[in-house]
């Protein structure tokens, strides 16, 4: 190894050596012995060496050769620092003798040392826009161990167009270090800058450090705070719930510290004054929703909102809200009843409007689209005329009687979900018209009515009915004559025979009006008020057939009494006289039965109970004596029954012949005896026989009129004959040809069937009061009463 060594060799023997700084151990500095004038191998023996000094010396004297030699590390900043030049002075000692030699050692630099800033990173502050441009900071400049011009610096800044460095050398070894600015700084747009500051020294090569400046830039409040969204678009159900939130909105300022602080407000709504329907927190810009929503109030809102910072002034930003309420089916149909034209005449035409309806629903969409329909099945129909109008028109003749007012509940339904509901019923009455003629219950009404009523007496109540109302309803009555027999007298009616016909016409009072019709058939139903009486005629020719005289006009025979014969040895059961007796009545009344009052117990003759016969009961004897007095009861069936008494005189006589002789005697009795059984007084035979052929008529009318009502029975409901609960009136045909009746409980027509009799049973005139009126029939006249 090469080493550049300058031994100068002073006048007082002084050595000096130069060696570079940081060479290798081992690296001979000097050749100190012979500097020193030494013989060889005289180093070794005197024992040259360095004398101990207080430091380090990185050298030391070879023993062998004598040279000075590089023992450690040689640091010329560690040994000198930053004088100049590093000159080591050492002590070299020679002993036998001794001697002290003066050794100068010279470090010289090399450039092993980089500049070197005092901080790796240099913070600066810096406030924006106020600080103008040229303005200055200063910086401490690097330091480098080294010396010489291996430690001249220079420096260099990192590009920036914000900062220039300005660099002033007071002398040749010290530099002052200025960062300028060069335009003014926006915290803004770059809140910290960063720059490298590079010092280089004059080394060769070069080395360099460098130091980081980070430049933080002051905020100003220059900056107002900023919405991330000028508009915010929210859509809230209008059933959404108080305290929901409604939007957050958000704004950033990018200034700091309290230029950075702001706070967020409502200031303006549209609906005006819905300010308070809403609340924001100041700190976060939530907007909360403080009471309710509804879409059919306001569908739209809009909110303006403004954030302002805490700086000096205070600068603020602004952005809107705008809410748009979704509809929710909330709402039901209302249906209204705009007009209404009742009552509905029953003859009104189909298609007259009766009502008009408006129907709404204060939703939209699907949710306020409405449906109607009407509820019961009735004879009216909707029908829609524009959006949301409905007519109710008649579909359907209307009929009063059978309905005569209407409940239509018109039923309307929107298209939500779940769908909402709603009703509104109108009363719909149906007006009279004078449609319906008064109605009997029965065509015939048949009335058995008793004899001797008095004038004014109710005989039956008959009743029609007109189911019209008002005066359509209102009905009048009155008599018109008809076929049958009967006269009208100023007191009423007054029968001419047993049975009477005549119409009742019922006349409403409606225009025009209208009139029924009603036959009534009346049956003169007879009373027990006439008593038998006896007819004196003459029944028979000679004792054999019996003969009944009467004592009238006789000169032998007792007024009042009656006359008949008997042959002695007459058998039993010969007839000997018939007594025949008449009753005004009829029907029972006029039912006769034929007892025998006297003589009482078993006598010698007996009375047919219903013929009037007088037969014997035995052949007769003399021991029978010449006569026998009878007393003969004739009852009717009346209740209570009537009687007449008749008494029989019975002349016992040997033969037929002594009555003809006795019979010469009186011309009177004569004629009388040939005739069979004669009449004494003014009752003749033509006479009797009127009588007959009047009751034979009238007991074949009578059964001819059971008969057909014993068919008519059979073919009309019983209900429609007669209504009536009292007792009937039995009229019966007997065997015997007369008539009679009783009284019996029944509701019926019937015939029945008997051993003697054929009974015809019809209704009694005790007929109850009439069924109450129908519905709509008040002020109607009362049914008329048919008077005797």
């Amino acid at each position: 190894m090469l080493v550049v060594q300058m031994v100068w060799t002073l006048v007082v023997g002084q050595v000096r050596y130069s060696v570079p700084e940081e060479a290798k151990a081992g690296t001979v500095v000097g050749r100190l012995s012979q500097d020193l004038g030494l013989e060889a191998g005289e180093a070794e023996s005197r024992r040259l060496r360095l004398v101990p000094q207080g430091r380090r010396a990185s050298v030391e004297v070879s023993g062998a050769s004598g040279a000075l030699v590089v023992s450690s590390r040689l640091d010329r900043e560690e040994l000198c620092g930053k004088d100049a030049p590093c000159a080591l002075r050492l002590e070299v000692l020679l002993e036998r003798p001794l001697r002290v030699f003066h050794v100068e050692l010279e470090v010289t630099d090399i450039n092993d040392n980089a500049p070197v800033f005092p901080t790796p990173q240099k913070n600066l502050s810096i406030a924006e826009f106020t600080t103008l441009p040229g303005s200055r900071f200063p910086l401490e400049g690097a330091s480098d161990a080294d010396v010489g011009s291996n430690a001249q610096l220079s420096y260099t800044l990192s590009p920036s167009e914000h900062f220039t460095l300005d660099v002033k050398s007071s002398d040749e070894n010290r530099k002052s270090v200025f960062l300028m600015l060069a335009k003014a700084l926006d915290r803004e747009t770059m809140p910290e800058h960063r720059l490298l500051l590079t010092a280089s020294d004059g080394g060769r090569p070069s080395l360099s450090g460098t130091m980081e400046l980070v430049i933080s830039v002051l905020d100003a409040n220059d900056n107002a705070p900023q919405f991330n969204q000028s508009v915010y678009k929210v859509q809230l159900p209008e059933s959404a719930a108080e305290g929901t939130v409604v939007v957050r909105v958000n704004a950033t300022d990018p200034d700091e510290g309290i230029n950075k602080e702001f706070s967020y407000s409502i200031v303006n709504s549209v609906p005006a004054g819905e300010t308070e329907l809403f609340r924001i927190d100041h700190e976060t810009g939530e907007i909360r929703l403080m009471g309710s929503l509804d879409y059919e109030t306001v569908t739209f809102y809009e909110l303006q909102i403004t954030v302002k910072d805490r700086g000096t002034p205070p600068l603020s930003g602004h952005c809107s809200v705008e809410l748009q309420v979704l509809d929710v089916n909330d709402n039901a149909p209302e249906v209204r009843v705009t007009s209404l034209s009742v009552p509905v005449s029953e003859d009104a035409a189909v298609g007259t409007v009766v009502a008009l309806l408006s129907v709404s629903d204060r939703d939209s969409g699907a949710n306020g689209r409405v449906r109607c329909l009407l509820w019961p099945a009735s004879p009216f129909g909707l029908v829609s005329t524009f959006a949301g109008s409905y007519s109710l028109v008649l579909r359907e003749a209307l009929d009063r009687e059978r309905v005569s007012e209407y409940e239509v509940e018109v039923r309307a339904e929107d298209g939500g979900s779940p769908a909402l509901r709603a009703s509104r019923v109108v009363r719909v009455p149906v007006s009279d018209v004078n449609d319906n003629a008064p109605s009997f219950a029965q065509a015939v009404y048949t009335v058995l009515a008793r004899e001797n009523n008095a004038a004014g007496a109710e005989l039956a109540r008959l009743w029609a009915r007109d189911p019209d109302e008002a005066g359509n309803g209102r009905v009048s009555y009155s008599l018109s004559e008809g076929g049958g027999g009967g006269a009208v007298s100023g007191g009423g009616w007054r029968p001419a025979s047993s049975y009477v016909s005549f119409e009742v016409r019922a006349v409403d009072a409606g225009e025009p009006p209208l009139w029924g019709n009603a036959t009534v058939q009346l049956f003169v139903v007879d009373e027990n008020d006439n008593a038998p009486s006896l007819l004196l005629a003459a029944g028979g020719a000679g004792a054999g057939a019996g003969g009944v005289l009467s004592g009238e006009g006789s000169s032998f025979l007792e007024p009042g009494s009656l006359w008949a014969w008997a042959s002695w040895g007459a058998p039993a059961g010969q007839v000997v006289a018939k007594i025949r007796a008449v009753d005004a009545d009829s029907g029972y009344n006029a039912w006769l039965r034929y007892e025998l009052l006297e003589p009482r117990g078993k006598g010698a003759f007996r009375v047919g109970l219903y013929s009037g016969e007088v037969s014997t009961t035995r052949a007769l004897e003399e021991a029978d004596g010449p006569r026998q007095r009878l007393v003969i009861v004739v009852r009717d069936h009346g209740e209570p029954p009537l009687s007449v008494t008749a008494t029989l005189s019975v002349s016992l006589v040997e033969s037929s012949e002594t009555v003809l002789a006795a019979a010469d005697s009186s011309s009177g009795l004569r004629g009388v005896v040939e005739g069979g059984v004669g009449a004494v007084g003014s009752v003749s035979v033509w006479a009797t026989n009127v009588w007959l052929v009047v009751a034979i008529c009238a007991v074949s009318s009578v059964f001819v009129l059971a008969l057909l009502l014993y068919v008519g029975s059979r073919c009309w409901p019983r209900s429609a004959v007669l209504s009536g609960a009292g007792p009937t009136t039995l009229v019966c045909a007997s065997e015997v040809g007369s008539w009679s009746y009783s009284q019996r409980q029944s509701r019926s027509l019937c015939v029945s069937d008997g051993a003697g009799k054929s009974d015809l049973m019809v209704f009694s005139p005790n007929f109850p009061p009439p069924p109450p009126l129908p519905p709509g029939s008040a002020g109607k006249e009362v049914p008329t009463l048919l008077d005797t």
